[in-house]
Parts: C-alpha cells; sequence; structure tokens
C-alpha cells in the first residue's frame, strides 16, 4: 500500500507556526500565520547529517531527508509501524524528503540495478535529536516539555530542546539531562551541532494537509498537540518544576489572581466580576496578590487595569519567583494563560476563567469556568483563524452587543459558587 508522502526537493518548507491560547501577558505575542515574513525556526542544514555508503546522505531532521549521488537509484519510504510506503520513485542525483515533519518510524530503502545498497530503520537510541520550542510562550512551553521527557525515555535519546531564556531557569535543575538552549546558542553552534532527528512544537492553524501535525491542535488541546507530534502518549502530566528559593513568600494565607492577557477575548470581561470576587476573597481572610507583569495593557481604545484592593506584585519578576508566589498559594484564579499553566506545573489549585477556549484546550481542573448559554470556544473552531495582530479579535461577534460575551455573561456569582467547592476555603465572614 502506498501514500503520497514524499517530494524530491532541494529544499524543506518552514511551517505555520504562531504562538498560543496559553500566551502569557509577560511574552511577546506572534503574529498571525499569514503575516510571518521570518521563519519560526532555524532550519536544518541544507545537507542531511547522517553518513550512509556509496556518499548518501541522510538524516530525519524535520521528516525524513535523503540526498542521493550522482546515479541512478530506486528509493522506497516507509512507515515501519503502519506498513505504509510512503513514497517511491526512481531518481538520479536529489534530496528526498518526507512530507510528514512529525515523528514517523520511518524505514529507508535504496536500490541500484536492483541491488540493495543501503537500508534503514529509524532508531534514535544513543542519538542527539532536537526539540525546539516557539519563543515568546509560557503556557505552551510547560504544557509541551513533559512530553519531550517522555520522548526521551521511549527512545533512550539524547535531547536538545530550545526555549526562551526567560524559561530556562524553571527546568533546567528539574531535567538536568536535557540539554536546554536558545534559539541563538543553536544558530550560534548549528555547524558543530549534529542532530539525527529534529522535531519542532507549535500551534499549526493553516496545516490542511498535517504535515506538521498528525492531528490538528483545536481538536486534541493545546498541550497533548506535543504527545501527537511526538507519538507519546498524549496523556497530560505537568512538568517538574525545581525552584531555588522555595520559600514562603508571606505567612498569612494567600490567593494569587492574574487578569492580565495577550488578547482580549481571553480577558474576564464581566465589568463586575473581578471586584466582586475580590471582596469575597478577603470577606473570607484572605490577601490577595497580582502577579500579573502589567498593571495596565490593551491597545486603543481599551485598556485594561488590575482591578482595585489587590496587592500589587507586578512588574518584570522572574518566573521562578512567580513560581515561587503560587506554589504557596491557597488557589490561584486566572485566565487561559501562561501563569495558569506555571500554576499546574507547580501543584497550584487552579480556577480558570476561560469562553474562548473549550475546556479540551487546557489541562483539566475542577475548578474550570465555562458559561455555554453564551458563545463560546470559538478558538477551537478551525473557521475562526485566530488573528494575533488583532487585539480585540472576536470573531463571530466583533462589533455588536454579542462582542466577547463568553466571558461578560461569567458573572460573579458563578466564580464564587465555584470557589465555595475548593477544599478547605476558608469561610466567609459576613
Amino acid at each position: 500500500m502506498r501514500a503520497d508522502d514524499g517530494e524530491i526537493m532541494t529544499d524543506v518548507s518552514e511551517p505555520l507556526v504562531s504562538s498560543s491560547a496559553a500566551s502569557p501577558s509577560s511574552a511577546s505575542t506572534g503574529s498571525a500565520p499569514h503575516q510571518s515574513l521570518k521563519p519560526p525556526f532555524p532550519p536544518p542544514p541544507q545537507m542531511p547529517d547522517m553518513f550512509g555508503p556509496e556518499n548518501i546522505r541522510y538524516d530525519f531532521n524535520l521528516g525524513c531527508r535523503v540526498q542521493l549521488p550522482e546515479g541512478k537509484w530506486f528509493i522506497r519510504l516507509r512507515d515501519l509501524d503502519t506498513d505504509n510506503i510512503l513514497f517511491q520513485a526512481t531518481s538520479g542525483q536529489a534530496t528526498v524528503c518526507s512530507s510528514k515533519r512529525f515523528y514517523v518510524r520511518f524505514g529507508i530503502e535504496i536500490f541500484r540495478d536492483e541491488v540493495p545498497v543501503f537500508r534503514h530503520e529509524y532508531d534514535c537510541r544513543d542519538q542527539d535529536v532536537l526539540i525546539q520550542l516557539p519563543v515568546g510562550t509560557l503556557g505552551d512551553t510547560i504544557g509541551w516539555f513533559s512530553y519531550i521527557e517522555r520522548f526521551k525515555e521511549k527512545h533512550g535519546c539524547r535531547i536538545t530542546c530550545t526555549m526562551s531564556a526567560a524559561i530556562i531557569p524553571l527546568f533546567e535543575k528539574a531535567y538536568p539531562d536535557i540539554h536546554l538552549i536558545t534559539e541563538e546558542d543553536l544558530k550560534n553552534k548549528r555547524d558543530v551541532l549534529k542532530f539525527y532527528a529534529t522535531y519542532t512544537m507549535g500551534l499549526f492553524f493553516e496545516d490542511k494537509e498535517n504535515i506538521w501535525q498528525p492531528s490538528d491542535f483545536r481538536l486534541v488541546g493545546l498541550h497533548r498537540t506535543a504527545g501527537y507530534i511526538l507519538g507519546v502518549d498524549p496523556t497530560e502530566e505537568p512538568p517538574r518544576i525545581v525552584l531555588e528559593d522555595d520559600s514562603r513568600p508571606v505567612d498569612q494565607p494567600y490567593v494569587c489572581i492574574a487578569t492580565q492577557s495577550s488578547s482580549q477575548c481571553k480577558y474576564w470581561n464581566n465589568p463586575y466580576g473581578w471586584q466582586e470576587v475580590i471582596a469575597f476573597l478577603k470577606r473570607c481572610g484572605y490577601r490577595v496578590i497580582c502577579i500579573d507583569q502589567k498593571r495596565v495593557h490593551g491597545t486603543h481604545p481599551v485598556w485594561n487595569h488590575i482591578p482595585w484592593g489587590v496587592e500589587d506584585q507586578t512588574g518584570d519578576h522572574p518566573l521562578t519567583e512567580r513560581a515561587r508566589w503560587l506554589r504557596h498559594c491557597e488557589f490561584f484564579i486566572g485566565l487561559s494563560s501562561g501563569l495558569s499553566w506555571l500554576a499546574w506545573a507547580v501543584g497550584a489549585k487552579v480556577v480558570m476563567i476561560s469562553g474562548f477556549t473549550h475546556p479540551v484546550n487546557e489541562f483539566h481542573t475542577p475548578w474550570r469556568i465555562v458559561n455555554y448559554h453564551a458563545c463560546n470556544s470559538c478558538w477551537n473552531d478551525p473557521a475562526c483563524l485566530f488573528d494575533h495582530a488583532n487585539f480585540l479579535w472576536c470573531p463571530r461577534h466583533a462589533g455588536s452587543d454579542r462582542a466577547f460575551e463568553c466571558t461578560r455573561l461569567m458573572t460573579a456569582g458563578h466564580v464564587i459558587r465555584v470557589l465555595k467547592t475548593i477544599p478547605g476555603i476558608q469561610p466567609e465572614e459576613i
């Protein structure tokens, strides 16, 4: 059986990748896929990194790549797990690249005059593998990282992982056997570093041919898409985070909140919501700490301020300091944002307020706030292509009195009723 999954070509095209619903308020927002002019990841070397006989070169850096020297060759690519022939052709000097760039256990067969010259079955055990994460997103990286470790454990390979320099301190102590570097470090060392395989993590909005992801991330969830891309168990699991300073920041019981985000659809757009919830928390005897990066955020004509009455811990603090506050809080109230994923990773109870995403999009929490009486889940609707450049993106109701109703119709009473279900919450003093 043959599937059309290969081509003879001279280069590797770039993915249509963008940052996600989980972009934190402290992260820069990527452009919409159709506006991207710069490749989101450094491309692999033009020449494959591995050597076979007869000057044949091959690797699995963004798919299966085989470079054939001059001669008359017959080449076949297989999926060793499905028994499908993905590509076969007679060729002279050429570079053959598979169409699929996610994990496939490829088999390579090369013949000359019907005589086998080279056979190779994908096996990255004891090999160097590069996994690239987009910079500028906190939640995506946290959601995906456990799948990277799962890939390493399954295959017994050596992993180099590129990510934002601001995020590396969260993971480096917990994962000393994974080489964490920045994209700039990779570019500077690319002539020295040789990789058997490369995989790119991302949210591929316009990947209609499923070249970069086997399943649309809007179907399987923001974090679980990494499991499908890497061919490992997609069951969610928070990554480990080890903090150098893990002390409790204040003695009194406190709740952390984060109210800012990178797009207006991610906000809790009920005008009285935060104020009423903060008043409730204070009646319960909690200090309420706002850990957003920005005190004010938005774009003309809409500017969002942190709620009145909170203790202001906004600013450009290291993520490890944010993690310290979150680890010791009684619970965290936030949006579909990077700080919610950070709270999940450090073991905090997370109350998540989100209407533009379906709950399948994020990690499971018993305290997920969604109102199905309102418009909801546009982010997970492939017909609504998210536009990162439009801060006021509301694809179904922009400009109408229904704009942002997904969270505008989430009442404080709804949220407070959910808060009262959290085990151990202090009683309200009236």
